[in-house]
């Protein structure tokens, strides 16, 4: 056997040895066997303690020697213990969450004049620019405002609210919505039998007649037309003129006042109808007024009290004005141009 071998065989004996005499010693004392397994300590340690163990971190090179864990996790909340440790073993600064805050539109910064500006119109001035384009809020507002103009369009009148101003319907030679604003003509006629509904259904030769039409906006006269026609009703009363029997025109045009006053022979003909709508208001009704209306009417004949709704001219106001009106024209037999003539 050679010397290397010896030694070898030397050095094993001597290891086993040594492990059958810790086995003996583990065995005969507790004390030791906890000794033991701290030695036989896991790589991975969980603190449950806010206790500083920066101390206990050991270098690569030490943790070769030693049983100490290469990794440490605290399980802490201190954040005073996570700062002394990195900034001890990293120098890495620490970070603090910031509080959460509600999303704001960005606010308006513009002049006193044009903020006293803002305050007599509803128009959209001073909103500013972000670059080219214009800003968040105002391009939000606007798509909305269109939307509501473009459901204002194509909406209908519901049955509940004609059934609450017991009138019925009649329609005009418009057959759809996009007939109906390609083919004006059309929505300035009324239907055949329309026109044989009216004859059996309406009063001849009243001093009044007043009819409502959806028009280009359905929301016009489902928020406006009930306080407007009982107020006009009411004043009409009071004052002793003679009103005719009321319908509803599905898809009219303010020209149909001719035909329909050609067909009842009304002296006095007020059109309740929803007009087209904008992006400041969808929900704008007019009333337009004609003595003796009859086909081929110019419209220097015709007055409108336009934009009633509730940012312009109230509606129950609206009604009670609407009374004033007809009366006056009834005393000069006249209306538009002449009216103003005759009052000159």
């Amino acid at each position: 056997m050679s010397p290397l071998n010896e030694q070898l065989v030397s050095m094993i004996t001597q290891l086993v040895m040594e492990k059958m005499s810790n086995d003996t010693s583990v065995k005969s004392s507790p004390e030791t066997a906890v000794a033991t397994e701290e030695q036989k300590e896991t790589l991975i340690k969980f603190y449950d303690t806010v206790a500083n163990h920066a101390d206990e971190v050991a270098s690569p090179s030490t943790s070769e020697q030693s049983n100490e864990p290469l990794i440490k996790l605290y399980h802490s909340e201190s954040r005073n213990h996570e700062q002394s440790y990195y900034s001890a073993s990293y120098d890495e600064p620490t970070y603090t969450s910031a509080p959460i805050t509600a999303f704001k539109f960005e606010e308006d910064e513009v002049s006193e004049s044009v903020q006293a500006a803002k305050k007599h119109t509803p128009a959209r001035i001073g909103v500013g620019r972000a670059g080219t384009r214009p800003k968040t809020k105002t391009w939000l507002k606007f798509r909305l405002d269109h939307a509501a103009a473009v459901d204002a369009v194509y909406g209908e009148v519901t049955e509940e609210l004609l059934q609450k101003l017991d009138v019925f319907q009649v329609t005009t030679k418009v057959t759809d919505k996009e007939e109906y604003i390609t083919r004006p003509d059309l929505g300035r006629r009324l239907s055949d039998e329309s026109k044989a509904l009216l004859q059996s259904k309406c009063q001849k030769n009243p001093k009044v007649q007043i009819i409502i039409s959806n028009g280009l906006s359905a929301s016009a006269i489902e928020e406006n037309v009930q306080d407007v026609y009982l107020a006009l009703q009411q004043s009409l009363h009071n004052l002793n003129i003679e009103i005719g029997t009321t319908f509803y025109i599905d898809k009219g045009r303010v020209a149909l006042m001719d035909e329909i006053g050609e067909l009842l022979q009304a002296e006095v003909i007020v059109y309740l109808i929803g007009e087209r709508p904008g992006l400041v208001s969808a929900e704008s009704m007019s009333a337009y007024i004609c003595y003796q209306p009859r086909i081929g009417t110019v419209e220097a004949d015709r007055m409108v009290v336009s934009n009633i709704h509730k940012g312009g001219i109230p509606p129950l106001e609206a009604g009670a004005y609407l009374g004033t009106v007809v009366q006056k024209i009834l005393h000069y037999k006249a209306s538009g141009v002449g009216l103003v003539a005759k009052e000159g």
